[in-house]
């Protein structure tokens, strides 16, 4: 069998720097173990990379992005790179690449199959979910919010890499650790001012998308209410100074919000979380709010905690309980480890991933 997985960019590829982009990347990896899988993306420099022997990775350079948004790379490229594979298997299902992969795919007579990220975009006047054989979703809740007939879909959720980012028992724990993408549904605003002054905090991500004020000058927002405080910005980390982070906080917080702080409405938040799993896989609690998948992978008061999106009190109140009581951090952080291994392992979704790609080949 193979396998094409196609993303519109790829994870530290112009500073981007978030789950959407990951994902693709460590699935790819993953399925390289087991099936012949190629990963087709965008940016530049073009060429043919082979990411260490774990994954070959074709980036095509874009003519053009739709909407000038990253996510809607185009590039008529993509139609011979498809061109030998058995099975195309597209991420974010409303992205540019993803309808030219499933109008290609379609006329090939290929396997087409979708994992939604959350990225809005056009479907073709209502055809596009119907072109698609599968839709494997990152959770039950991502299922239910795309509509997809049960029929077709199968939840293989993510994972962490859990050799990379796995504990260190002598490490000096201390502090509080964001990773993420920097918008304001993330509620990172409401969580500077959740932590006591004198914490350290550490805001690990990179700016969004918004090209509208205020949207846009959330970074600046952020950057005046961490003066006076012990925070710390840390833009574009690579992936072996991520671990570092993850491994010496006490604990990662995502206090995603369905409200942000500019009266948005966010109907989507998260669909899934995958630095939480990354953070559960370095033996570190989490505390994040509960919203779209992310009870799926959190066990309130096992593996972390949980709190209702915008509540600052009970987000404090659990973050001080953990960094005042380190034993309980502890239990916490090795009840996440053990939760990863046993379920989140990308191994693991690369096997639920190819039960679903042989109902199909």
């Amino acid at each position: 069998m193979r396998v094409v997985q196609v993303s519109p960019t790829v994870f530290g590829r112009g500073g981007l720097f978030g789950g959407g982009e990951r994902y693709p990347l460590e699935l790819a990896r993953a399925l390289s173990k087991h099936v012949d899988c190629e990963l087709v993306t965008f940016g530049a420099p073009a060429g043919v990379t082979d990411d260490e022997g774990q994954v070959r990775i074709r980036v095509l350079r874009p003519w053009g992005h739709l909407r000038g948004h990253p996510a809607h790379p185009v590039s008529p490229a993509l139609w011979s790179a498809l061109a030998h594979a058995d099975l195309v298997h597209a991420h974010h299902l409303r992205s540019a690449p993803s309808r030219l992969s499933a109008v290609a795919g379609t006329l090939r007579r290929q396997r087409l199959v979708s994992t939604d990220h959350g990225v809005s975009g056009g479907d073709l006047l209502g055809l596009l979910p119907h072109l698609f054989d599968r839709f494997f979703t990152v959770s039950r809740y991502s299922a239910v919010i795309q509509g997809a007939p049960p029929s077709r879909t199968r939840v293989i959720y993510g994972g962490a890499d859990v050799d990379r980012f796995a504990p260190d028992p002598g490490a000096d724990r201390k502090g509080v650790l964001f990773v993420g993408r920097l918008t304001p549904h993330k509620g990172v605003d409401r969580l500077i001012e959740a932590v006591p002054a004198a914490t350290p905090l550490i805001v690990a991500g990179t700016g969004g998308h918004d090209r509208h004020p205020p949207e846009r000058d959330y970074g600046r927002l952020l950057r005046c209410l961490a003066e006076g405080r012990n925070v710390q910005f840390a833009d574009g980390v690579s992936d072996e100074e991520l671990a570092i982070l993850y491994r010496h906080a006490a604990v990662v917080a995502l206090p995603s919000v369905e409200t942000t702080c500019y009266g948005r409405r966010v109907p989507i938040s998260e669909l899934l979380g995958l630095g939480l799993l990354e953070a559960m896989a370095s033996g570190t609690p989490v505390v994040a709010s509960r919203v779209g998948g992310v009870p799926e992978i959190v066990e309130h008061g096992q593996t972390g905690y949980l709190v209702d999106p915008g509540d600052m009190a009970g987000l404090r109140d659990h973050v001080s309980a953990l960094l005042g009581n380190p034993s309980l951090a502890r239990r916490l952080g090795d009840n996440a480890r053990d939760h990863v291994v046993e379920r989140f392992t990308w191994d693991a979704v690369a096997r639920r991933c190819l039960a679903g790609y042989d109902e199909l080949v």
